[in-house]
């Protein structure tokens, strides 16, 4: 499965000894590690219709809430 990273990952992070590719940057993974990424935000599919010369997309942001302190 293509993919184009949306984040740079951490220095010194690697796969299968070699660096990551840098953000915007397209690789080809196999689809259960891409599906990973892709789910994770850190990554988009590319397809047919999704030209590698196309910007990267925005980063989803988290939908996780924060807890709201309590009231005493």
């Amino acid at each position: 499965m293509k993919i184009r990273m949306l984040v740079d990952m951490p220095e010194g992070a690697a796969r299968n000894g070699e660096p990551w590719p840098a953000e915007g940057d397209c690789v080809d993974l196999p689809t259960a590690e891409a599906a990973h990424l892709v789910a994770s935000g850190i990554a988009e599919e590319v397809t047919d219709a999704a030209p590698a010369e196309q910007p990267p997309a925005e980063p989803r942001r988290s939908r996780r809430k924060t807890p709201e302190p309590e009231e005493e």
